[in-house]
């Protein structure tokens, strides 16, 4: 069986890391390349930074952090936030990302997901999703999720899949930050409908949040924030946890 992955996220604003509540009410967590190599050190799996106003203020992600975090650590990472073609993708990629995300872009030109597959590999393409449930269903949000489409959540990971998207990271809007646990249900479903890995995010607050997703949803990793940043859990510890609780994972 293949080891479950533990992924500490970074939410990165004007090169600080940050961290709210549903998406809102920012507070600093630290610099992100010092967090980085920290979180190496600790025994994360893979990182990934998220530059969470990149879409909205139509600005790149800064390669110079990029370039910086690459010098610092020898686990993979993903950088999302702003990239909307090829030529984004190839300069992240150059300065040292292993895997590059795309949220808004890939929702308004679906395409982008194609090319980029083509382009670089399926293993180098992350999508990024955030949901939140509404009356008529799980929906698909955009630009941070500060806009809400018409797109079912499931339809939309499963288009991507067929597109060339190599994983899903899926984030519950309805859990971000309030450290309630991941949503396991919504999780399942969708990990269930697909051949790719997906990442479960959103809701972690506890060790047993961990376990608990692992063995309902069966998810190839998760992921979390704020718990990390503010020392709450402490990836040593979680790891031996997982694996007391019969989860596979790297120590």
């Amino acid at each position: 069986m293949l080891s479950k992955r533990i992924i500490p996220c970074l939410d990165v604003k004007d090169g600080r890391t940050v961290k709210g509540i549903n998406f809102v009410d920012l507070r600093d967590a630290g610099d992100p390349v010092e967090l980085a190599w920290q979180y190496s050190e600790q025994g994360a799996d893979e990182l990934v930074f998220l530059d969470i106003a990149a879409t909205h203020e139509k600005r790149k992600t800064t390669l110079d952090m990029v370039k910086a975090v690459a010098k610092q650590i020898n686990i993979p990472f993903t950088i999302g936030g702003g990239i909307s073609e090829l030529k984004d993708a190839e300069a992240l990629l150059n300065a040292g990302a292993d895997k590059i995300s795309i949220n808004s872009a890939a929702v308004r030109n679906p395409q982008l997901i194609d090319d980029l597959a083509k382009a670089f590999g399926v293993q180098f393409v992350v999508l990024a999703v955030d949901t939140k449930s509404l009356p008529q269903g799980d929906i698909v949000h955009l630009n941070g999720g500060r806009i809400p489409t018409e797109i079912r959540t499931q339809d939309w990971v499963k288009e991507a899949e067929q597109r060339g998207a190599g994983e899903i990271l899926l984030t519950s809007m309805d859990k971000d930050g309030t450290k309630s646990g991941f949503d396991s249900l919504l999780l399942k479903e969708v990990n269930d409908m697909l051949n790719i890995p997906v990442i479960a995010s959103g809701g972690a607050g506890k060790e047993q949040d961990f376990i608990d997703v692992f063995q309902q949803s069966n998810v190839d990793a998760a992921l979390a924030a704020s718990v990390f940043h503010y020392g709450e859990i402490l990836i040593p510890e979680l790891k031996q946890l997982l694996k007391k609780n019969n989860i596979p994972v790297r120590i």
